[in-house]
């Protein structure tokens, strides 16, 4: 059992996880976004956050505390130089994690850890594509809509269409 431990050891040697924390977090910061079991990506939460928050007093001090933990002089630069200004007025909460399912070999809960300011996919910086998109059948109902107004006859042909429908569908079968 647990009992108060605070830490998950991810079944590793402290060094083990230390290493793999750091390269995680590297991966994140360079990719925006990876894939992970959860428990991992929980860890890796931990881990980061208060990097990133770290990474907001861009001073000589804190680059040196960043690079004690990530030991990546590239990560520390795109950090420093990309992420802390994107994230400068977010008080806290610098990573998403979204659970993907179970992994097919073993199992294991899967999750994506991803930083919140760099989703594209979706969320208030998301391109609008589905606003401007329209379908067939929804212009169809407005321009039947639209001859129900001008002529009285449209409700009529509305009736017929269905009708067609079903027969085709028993003469299928």
């Amino acid at each position: 059992m647990r009992h108060g431990r605070k830490v998950n050891h991810l079944s590793r040697t402290s060094e083990h996880r230390a290493a793999l924390l750091s390269n995680m977090a590297c991966s994140l910061i360079e990719h925006k976004r990876i894939n992970t079991t959860l428990a991992k990506a929980k860890a890796l939460r931990v881990y980061v956050e208060p990097l990133i928050t770290k990474s907001k007093n861009d001073t000589t001090h804190s680059r040196r505390t960043v690079f004690s933990y990530l030991k990546n002089k590239e990560a520390v630069t795109e950090l420093f130089r990309e992420i802390a200004p994107k994230v400068a007025d977010r008080p806290g909460g610098y990573v998403r994690i979204l659970r993907m399912g179970f992994r097919p070999g073993d199992n294991s809960e899967m999750a994506m850890i991803e930083l919140v300011d760099f989703n594209t996919i979706y969320g208030k910086d998301a391109p609008a594509g589905g606003a401007k998109k329209r379908t067939r059948r929804s212009s169809a109902k407005k321009k039947a809509e639209g001859a129900e107004g001008a002529e009285g006859t449209a409700p009529e042909a509305s009736a017929e269409a269905p009708a067609k429908k079903t027969r085709k569908k028993k003469s299928e079968e």
